[in-house]
Order: C-alpha cells, then sequence, then structure tokens
C-alpha cells in the first residue's frame, strides 16, 4: 500500500485522501495512518509545489554547479554537502559521479546573483577544488511535469 501511495502523491500532493483511497483500494482512516507514518518517518520530506516562474512574470535564474571537492577526512562528502546545503540560495545538493562529486541547484534573481554566490561563497569553501556553472535558459519538463504548452499540430489536408 505504501509504494501505491508514494507513487499517486509524489504525481498530486494535493489529492485527496478519499479518493486516494479509492486509487490504493484501501479505507480511508488506513491511507491517513499510513500517510502519517510516512511524514513521521522522513520518507515524505515535504509537499513543494511547482511554479513556472515565467509563466507568473517573475524573472527568476536557476543555475545547475557542478562543483569538484576534497572529501573531509573521517566524515566523507557529508560535512561539505552540509556546509553547502546550509546556504539559503541552495535548492538542491546531489552527490554525483563523473568528474565533479557535486550537483548543486541555487535560484536568484539575477546571473549577477548567482555569479556572486559562486564566487563569494561557494567557491571560497575550504574543501572546493573548482566549480562549473550552468544556467537554465529554458524548462520544458520538471519534476515529471511537462512546462511548455504543446501546440496541436493542425493534420487536416488543405485542399484548393
Amino acid at each position: 500500500m505504501q509504494e501505491k501511495i508514494l507513487n499517486i502523491i509524489e504525481k498530486n500532493s494535493k489529492i485527496d485522501t478519499k479518493e486516494l483511497s479509492v486509487l490504493v483500494g484501501e479505507d480511508e482512516e488506513a491511507v491517513k495512518a499510513n500517510i502519517k507514518e510516512l511524514e513521521d518517518k522522513h520518507v515524505i520530506c515535504g509537499y513543494p509545489t511547482l511554479v513556472d516562474w515565467d509563466k507568473a512574470g517573475i524573472e527568476k535564474v536557476t543555475a545547475l554547479i557542478e562543483v569538484r571537492v576534497t572529501p573531509q577526512r573521517g566524515m566523507g562528502f557529508d560535512r561539505v554537502a552540509r556546509r553547502i546545503y546550509n546556504y539559503p540560495e541552495v535548492s538542491s545538493v546531489y552527490l554525483i559521479s563523473g568528474g565533479f562529486d557535486f550537483m548543486v541547484t541555487i535560484e536568484g534573481k539575477t546571473l549577477r546573483e548567482v555569479a556572486d554566490f559562486v564566487s563569494q561563497k561557494l567557491s571560497t569553501l575550504d574543501s572546493v577544488l573548482s566549480t562549473k556553472t550552468n544556467f537554465i535558459l529554458k524548462k520544458y519538463k520538471d519534476h515529471g511535469t511537462i512546462m511548455v504548452d504543446e501546440q496541436k499540430k493542425d493534420e487536416r489536408v488543405e485542399l484548393s
């Protein structure tokens, strides 16, 4: 039941528990108790809202920053990650494979704001060896949601 609940609410966190109970085929009270347990165990970590800032007319700059670090002795990457994710500008931090160690996502109002964060805060951390900043130019799909209005192609044949 937990996996069914998680799959459904991951796609629609606003779903009513009554409707959810029908979809998973369980009693509503059992579903509520299950969700509470998942929240208490931090399996469900939050209920974020996905906003299309472009459509809202609000300028935001999103950057994906690849970070190469020296892991801390006895702590591995966890201590470095904690220092990074405690900055309020940071939306996410992932330990990744490849040429860099972390992928850090931040949002700012301007390119300058993002550049200042990277140069004055992130790059100055003791264990940071290098960074590579990539700016999001356009979001097509985010968190499983298509962000662009798809134009319906007119498939009718033109007659003359």
